[in-house]
């Protein structure tokens, strides 16, 4: 009796000891985010610091890798069918959920018919209209089954697109594609996101989710390449203030910032300059007008007045600290898909007086004089905002416009700006999805929810329509290219500037690479000792 009680401690001693030991041996990487996601249900997200959650927890068709290039993620292989109407995805056999059930096609059926559901208000439904049927299942005028989306087989996926879609192995990256766990969705409600309930099929699962705090995550040990996932636990931490990310940073606390404080960015290229990472990024901060009704907001000239006297040099080399770029159009430069000259603000390259002066005098016939005009320019928590609005307010004295600031907290910002809510000007800014001048255009067709001016012009919705389904590709851009040249008449959002993607990124990280549309999944990371 003794004897087996002497070697019972033994062995639990033992255990402590090997537990102890792989405690210790877990490497846990901390990431920066810029705020906290609005919802985990990804059919309702549409931030970028939402996706950056989405892509740690799920797994799409097909996914990118640190260099942003597709590669396969659930599918294995895909074949197109030579007019570019069908695509059809052969699945892995080892794709599996946290639960340790099987990823089959039905799960991506279950959810794009899902996202495209009326009731589910889903705000980028539209994004997959090149899927057959998709914009008449999202307004009701026909049903779910109908979508042209299909189970072949378990392991086989079809789609069908109204019109060769040239961008369409890029959206499947989007969030919008991920699949759902069927069963948990349809038995817990709105609960399936919660910690302990949630069912992904991505590199991690989720542990934990303490708003205003961190997210945790930890690996997903039925995740088909779990063997090659490095980092074993994931905090994913909200700063809306950028300089709290930077001194946690530089404490240890923090592996990675996604975005950095720009009135400190001289110090951070004296001292961290092998840390800070400054690259190209598909993006544009502009923005929105929109004004309550009988505002002279509502006249296109109070809005070219507007845009022409603000000094997008000075905002992104003093404010911004050369980490953005003048921008003088909706869609980025370098995009694919496009025309070889694409349309731009045709007052670019006039001298500032020159272009105040202009502006005086469209105000002047608009009928609104010196003084009378008060703005109110809102954004969402963030220094670097609160420097280019309080820049902007400058640039408007000079034309007569008076101007005041709106901080709105950040989680819910866009949510309001989504749902129709009142304003004068905000900032926004759009990320591409994937690199198509259309990602940019669509904002401003009528119906869509990114809308936030709620701007409606007929003449660029049918121009739009039309780009849609025209198959000649260089017919295409020229289309879309006619699109944004009413867009850039009209402004009723101002282009300001154009992105380049900030990060600090310790030393230990391995595996980042700097890419178009700055994407770093935690899967291809490692940390160094």
């Amino acid at each position: 009796m003794t004897l087996f009680s002497l070697r019972a401690g033994a062995c639990a001693l033992a255990l402590m000891a090997g537990t102890a030991g792989m405690a210790a041996a877990q490497v846990t990487i901390v990431r920066g985010n810029d705020t906290d996601p609005a919802t985990l249900d990804h059919h309702l997200t549409s931030t970028v610091a939402e996706s950056r959650i989405m892509n740690d927890l799920y797994e799409g068709l097909v996914v990118q890798d640190a260099q942003a290039k597709v590669v396969p993620g659930v599918a294995e292989s895909w074949e197109i069918s030579e007019d570019g109407l069908t695509y059809t995805f052969k699945l892995r056999d080892d794709a599996k959920w946290s639960n340790g059930d099987p990823v089959v096609a039905e799960d991506f059926v279950f959810a794009l018919r899902r996202i495209m559901t009326p009731a589910t208000a889903a705000v980028y439904a539209n994004i997959l209209y090149p899927i057959a049927n998709a914009e008449a299942v999202a307004t009701g005028a026909k049903q779910p089954e109908e979508l042209g989306v299909e189970a072949v087989d378990a392991h086989t996926l079809k789609f069908t697109l109204n019109a060769p879609t040239p961008y369409f192995l890029e959206l499947l990256t989007h969030q919008s594609s991920l699949p759902m766990h069927r069963a948990t969705v349809e038995a817990e409600g709105s609960n399936f996101t919660k910690p302990g309930v949630m069912v992904t099929n991505g590199a991690y699962k989720l542990v934990s989710f303490v708003p205003n705090d961190r997210i945790v995550m930890e690996k997903n040990e039925h995740f088909h390449d779990a063997a090659n996932v490095a980092i074993d636990r994931v905090e994913w931490v909200p700063f809306e203030d950028r300089s709290a990310c930077l001194r946690r940073f530089e404490a240890g606390e923090v592996q990675m910032c996604t975005d950095v404080p720009a009135e400190q960015m001289a110090y951070m290229r004296e001292n961290l300059k092998d840390e800070l990472h400054i690259a190209p990024y598909l993006g544009t901060y502009y923005l929105p007008v929109k004004g309550a009704d009988g505002s002279p907001l509502k006249d296109k000239r109070v809005r070219q007045a507007i845009s022409m006297v603000l000094d997008r040099d000075f905002i992104a080399e003093e404010v911004w600290q050369e980490t953005m770029l003048p921008g003088y159009s909706m869609v980025p430069p370098g995009i694919s898909n496009y025309v070889e000259t694409p349309p731009a603000l045709d007052y670019a390259d006039e001298d500032l007086l020159d272009r105040e002066d202009k502006a005086k005098a469209l105000l002047e016939e608009a009928g609104v004089a010196e003084g009378s005009l008060t703005v109110q320019l809102s954004y969402n928590s963030s220094e670097n905002h609160r420097n280019t609005m309080t820049a902007i307010a400058d640039m408007l004295k000079n034309i007569g416009i008076n101007a005041t600031l709106n901080e709105m907290e950040g989680t819910n910002y866009f949510n309001y700006l989504k749902e129709g809510g009142a304003y004068d000007i905000v900032r926004a800014g759009w990320i591409g999805d994937y690199s198509d001048p259309q990602n940019f255009l669509f904002l401003f067709e009528g119906g869509v929810p990114f809308n936030y001016p709620r701007w409606e012009n007929a003449e660029y919705d049918a121009l739009m329509d039309k780009a849609a389904v025209t198959q000649d590709l260089g017919q295409r851009a020229q289309i879309m290219a006619d699109a944004e040249t009413i867009l850039l008449d009209e402004v009723p959002a101002i282009p300001l500037l154009t992105y380049s993607s900030r990060a600090l990124v310790s030393g230990k990280v391995q595996g980042y690479a700097d890419n178009l549309p700055d994407v770093h999944l935690t899967r291809w990371l490692s940390l160094a000792e």
